[in-house]
Parts: structure tokens; C-alpha cells; sequence
């Protein structure tokens, strides 16, 4: 048996898991809720002992020696040495990394070169990497990668219609993100539908601070909503989603700004839901600001209609859909987000059960004369990890 430290560093939360592997036995496991938001939140599972407690604002950094520490005092391990490998998601592997690696110096060092193609994540995901290998060292570090998954992309819904020769020499394509939560979520879902994946067409929807939508045919990626880097798509916490790319010069020139890399990097940090609301990136502060700001109310409509355009037009181009799955932190935890983005699908013939609905009640939700069906399923990234990170240490024996 090897202990396993999964870490999931996102872009308002950090998901982790000590797991004994081969046997996939969950030791402990918990999440930090609202990075680098007044009010963070640290949840912390070992058995059916569970703990909530609420800090003031974390980083990513303080989270994760916050996580150490919390294996300790909760039971999990008596000391770190018992940590045994540590696995990663990382978000951009570009076309270097098309599979689960075994983290040396010099892959680290192209890691860092990738960062353009995931400006909030890879190099947050770096940071954790060197300040593991210094809290655990000599513990084997191995990365598991989002854009994995979409290697195999059709190339119509793969590159953009620049250039043919752009899109080769400079290895421009929709390299989307998520894909460990989308793979899994797939494949969950297709066991809960008792079909071969091989047979579904399915559009999945990871929905949170950072929010991306699939289109699987025939259990195969077709489509999603993330491109180059994960700032394109639906509009999500910071993220501004997809946008005429003049506006980039069009706010040079208006701000004075010298650089495109300091507009980029407020239509990563500062746009999406905390932009068009000016309260916040968290949906749950949306939802209590909506009843007095009309602004909030705006940037939660915006959001549901974006989702369901994206949804819709999935829906037609891969002719059709066995059903729509619900993930992420919004897609597990808001009903009445669910409920609007279904409503908005009704011209399909998609309807959701109120109750179950409401409920959070995972598994199926589609009412009796649903078109499609409906399903909640938690992802588990963590788990996808995992196996992928075994797999990978099975070759090195």
C-alpha cells in the first residue's frame, strides 16, 4: 500500500486527499473554500469525523502547510514521513504533456513554461510543487493534467479559424481544462446509466469558480468551452469568458496601458462574476446581494444564460444528448442555478424533477418527460488522480 497526498489547487478553492492506493481507500480528505477571500473555509474529513472551521483569508500556499498540519492533529498520519508520493492536478500540459508524469527539475522548469496557456493556475500549481518537495522531502511528486483529455479533439472543433499555419508552428488549438473532472464525471456517468460510455452522447458541465462545459459523442470528447487557456468559455468567478479579442488594443488605447499582458490579466483576475457584480466571485455572496444590487442580480443572469447557450448549441452539434450532468461547486451545491439553466433548455424538451432538485439530491433530477436526463454527480477529480498517478507508479516497479 502507498499513501498518497492528492492536491487539487483551483482558482478559489484547494481539494485534497491521503489515500492508501491500490485499494482506494480514502484516509482523510477536505477542501478550502474561498481562497483569497475574507472568511476562507477549511473542511477536514477523517472517517465520519468531520471539521468546519472558518479562518481569515488563506492563499494557496497557507492553505496547503494548513493542510499539513490538519493531517496531523486530525489522525490522519502520526507524522508526514508517512506520506509516501504526492500527486498534482495540473491544468496545462499543452502538447508536451499528454499523460500523468513523474515531476523532475526539468520538468518542473517546462511546466513554468507553460504558464501563458493557464496564467491563474500553472504557476500557482508550480509553487505548490517546490513547496511540497521542501515540506516532504525526498517524496516522489507526480503531475496529472486537465488538457489531458482533450488531446484527441476533432480538429474542426479543435483550432480556430486563424491561419493554418499559425495553428502548427506555434501549436495553437482549444486545449481545454477540467478534463479530469469531465473524464470522470463521463465515466460516472455512464456506470449510473448502466451503458457502455462507448454509446452515450453526454454534455457535462463543471460548474464553479471556474466553470467549463464538454460535449462527449460516443464517449469520445467533441467539443469544450475552454480553448488555448481557461479564461475563454462561459463567464466564471474572475474569468471573463469568451470576448472579441479587440478589446484587447481597443483597452490599450483607452487605459494607456503599454502591454496586452496587463488587459489579459484583468480578463483572468478581475472580470466575470466579481466584475460585471462588483461584490463578488463567490455565486453564494451573488445570491444574497442579488435581492438589493441590481448588478449582482446581472452577473448571475449572465452567467446562466451563457451556460445555456453553450449547452444548446452542444446539444445540436453532437445531435443530441443521453443526458446533462451537474458538477463543480455551483453545479453541485445551487439549485436554483440548475433550475435556471434547465428552464432555459425547456425549448429542448429538458425538464428537471423540482423536488429532487431542490433536494440536491444526486443522481438522476429530469422529470418523468425529460428528453434527456438530468444528473448531479460530485466529481471526484481526486479519485481520477489517483488512478492515474498508480498507473504511472505500476511501470516504474
Amino acid at each position: 500500500m502507498t499513501k498518497l497526498l492528492l492536491i487539487n489547487a483551483g482558482s478559489s478553492s484547494l481539494k485534497w486527499q491521503l489515500v492508501n492506493m491500490p485499494a482506494e481507500h480514502v484516509i482523510a480528505a477536505g477542501q478550502v473554500e474561498r481562497l483569497n477571500l475574507p472568511g476562507t473555509i477549511v473542511k477536514v474529513e477523517v472517517g465520519h469525523q468531520k471539521t468546519k472551521e472558518v479562518v481569515e483569508t488563506l492563499d494557496e500556499i497557507a492553505a496547503i502547510d494548513r493542510v499539513l498540519k490538519r493531517l496531523i492533529t486530525v489522525g490522519g498520519v502520526q507524522t508526514l514521513d508517512e506520506v509516501e508520493a504526492v500527486g498534482h492536478r495540473v491544468v496545462a500540459g499543452g502538447t508536451l504533456f499528454k499523460g500523468p508524469i513523474k515531476l523532475t527539475p526539468s520538468r518542473i522548469d517546462q511546466l513554468r513554461g507553460l504558464s501563458e496557456l493557464a496564467p491563474l493556475h500553472n504557476p500557482l500549481e508550480v509553487k505548490c510543487i517546490e513547496l511540497l518537495a521542501q515540506r516532504l522531502s525526498g517524496v516522489p511528486q507526480y503531475a496529472v493534467f486537465d488538457s489531458a483529455y482533450f488531446q484527441g479533439l476533432p480538429e474542426k472543433t479543435a483550432i480556430y479559424g486563424i491561419p493554418y499555419d499559425w495553428t502548427k508552428k506555434y501549436q495553437i488549438r482549444r486545449y481545454g481544462e477540467h478534463g479530469i473532472s469531465h473524464q470522470y464525471l463521463a465515466n460516472r456517468a455512464a456506470e449510473m446509466l448502466k451503458r457502455p460510455l462507448s454509446e452515450l452522447n453526454l454534455i457535462t458541465m463543471h460548474l464553479g469558480s471556474g466553470a467549463s462545459i464538454t460535449a462527449v459523442k460516443n464517449g469520445q470528447p467533441f467539443d469544450t468551452s475552454m480553448g488555448l487557456t481557461p479564461v475563454t468559455g462561459v463567464m466564471m468567478g474572475t474569468r471573463s469568458g469568451d470576448v472579441d479579442p479587440t478589446i484587447v488594443p481597443y483597452l490599450m488605447k483607452r487605459l494607456g496601458m503599454e502591454t496586452p499582458e496587463v488587459v489579459i490579466q484583468e480578463l483572468n483576475a478581475s472580470s466575470g462574476l466579481l466584475g460585471v457584480s462588483g461584490v463578488s466571485s463567490d455565486m453564494r455572496d451573488l445570491h444574497d446581494a442579488a435581492k438589493s444590487n441590481q448588478r449582482a442580480k446581472l452577473a448571475m443572469d449572465m452567467f446562466v444564460n451563457q451556460v445555456v447557450k453553450l449547452v444548446g448549441g452542444y446539444y445540436t452539434e453532437i445531435g443530441g444528448a443521453d443526458a446533462l450532468v451537474f458538477a463543480g461547486g455551483i453545479g453541485e451545491k445551487d439549485p436554483v442555478i440548475r433550475q435556471a439553466i434547465i428552464d432555459g433548455l425547456g425549448v429542448l424538451g429538458i425538464k428537471i424533477n423540482q423536488k429532487l432538485n431542490e433536494a440536491d439530491h444526486t443522481g438522476f433530477l429530469e422529470a418523468q418527460d425529460s428528453r434527456a436526463k438530468v444528473m448531479l454527480i460530485p466529481t471526484n477529480e481526486e479519485l481520477a488522480m489517483a488512478r492515474g498517478v498508480q498507473l504511472l507508479m505500476d511501470t516504474e516497479k
